[in-house]
């Protein structure tokens, strides 16, 4: 019975009560008016249903006894039963319980996936960004399931808070590839980045900072990033005015990537050993997608713009690719990540 949630506990102990109020008045029919079962069954549910047809002839005065027996104490556990498992359907508690159930097995198998912590602004713009490159990620917030919107309904979603180890265990902390906190408290991100950090030290996390004080004290207890939504959000409008042009260029290759992908990175550490040591000319990217090699991150971190053809692949680095969306999802299909 363990396995069994709260809710498949109250149905189940509903159905069995209605069943034992049944077939104890069937058996007792059976034994006082000689009844073949079914009949038996029958005239217990048309009493306990409140149904009624009448009495049948010749009926014993232990059978009245037993129809009194079931219509004082029955009806009202059968109908009390009954309206309980309807409200438990109307109010959509089977519905609810089969999605957590469905989260349960596909936490079960989940790794490699990326922990959203808070569905504000900044969460749900993560989650839409992730849906478009079809990486695996779990929502972890405060607010109930249902006040989500609908187009994240399907997604995996985790009510809670974020702060609390358990919830990021339950979340599978510890086999994710990274975390994006994203609370409105910086304190709270802080909790965030250190748990995350100690419960699983090869995570990468992203996180949010209202306040500039703050940006050094998230990357000493290990964030890799602290991204501050106000100062971006002012730098870009200034950016705007001064080459607007060029920014609206980036943006449709990079930000307004909500519907399209126009921008790839590809690392080589995925890619097959037979490349490391090889020319980017070797994989071949241009003639077969289209796509175009525009930068080039080596394994100290420096970047390269524009890399020759002739550049040499190195483990640990990675190839920043340039793209129409079908070229780029003709380049997911050979190099998938």
């Amino acid at each position: 019975m363990n396995r069994f949630s709260a809710l498949y506990k109250r149905i189940l102990i509903l159905v069995v009560s209605i069943l034992i109020f049944v077939l104890l008045g069937a058996l007792a029919l059976m034994y006082s008016e000689e009844m073949r079962f079914l009949d038996a069954v029958w005239y217990s549910i048309m009493t306990l249903t409140t149904v009624g047809f009448g009495v049948p002839d010749n009926f014993s005065d232990l059978g009245k006894i037993i129809t009194i027996f079931l219509m004082l104490f029955g009806v009202g556990a059968v109908l009390y039963g009954l309206t309980a498992l309807a409200l438990e359907f109307f109010n959509g508690n089977f519905a609810k319980e089969y999605k957590q159930n469905l989260i349960k097995r596909n936490m079960k198998n989940l790794e490699n996936h990326i922990i959203i912590c808070g569905f504000g602004r900044n969460g749900r713009q993560a989650a839409r960004k992730l849906i478009l490159h079809k990486k695996p990620f779990v929502i972890i917030d405060k607010k109930p399931l249902e006040n989500r919107d609908d187009e994240f309904r399907n997604t995996i979603f985790i009510h809670g808070n974020a702060v609390e180890d358990e919830i990021l265990i339950k979340a599978g902390v510890e086999k994710a590839n990274g975390i994006i906190a994203c609370l409105p408290s910086d304190a709270d991100n802080l909790f965030i980045v250190i748990s995350s950090k100690e419960l699983n030290p090869k995570i990468k996390v992203i996180s949010r900072a209202s306040n500039s004080s703050t940006i050094k004290k998230l990357k000493t207890a290990g964030a890799e990033n602290v991204i501050m939504p106000d100062k971006i959000g002012g730098e870009h409008m200034a950016s705007l005015l001064i080459t607007p042009d060029l920014v609206e260029f980036i943006d449709n290759i990079v930000l307004e990537g909500t519907k399209k992908i126009n921008v790839l990175e590809i690392y080589t550490d995925k890619l097959s050993k037979k490349f490391i040591g090889k020319k980017l000319e070797e994989l071949q990217i241009f003639p077969k997608t289209g796509c175009k090699i525009v930068g080039y991150k080596d394994v100290h971190g420096e970047y390269i713009i524009n890399p020759d053809e002739s550049k040499l692949i190195e483990p640990n680095s990675c190839i920043f690719i340039l793209g129409q969306p079908h070229q780029i999802e003709n380049l997911q299909n050979m190099y998938p990540q």
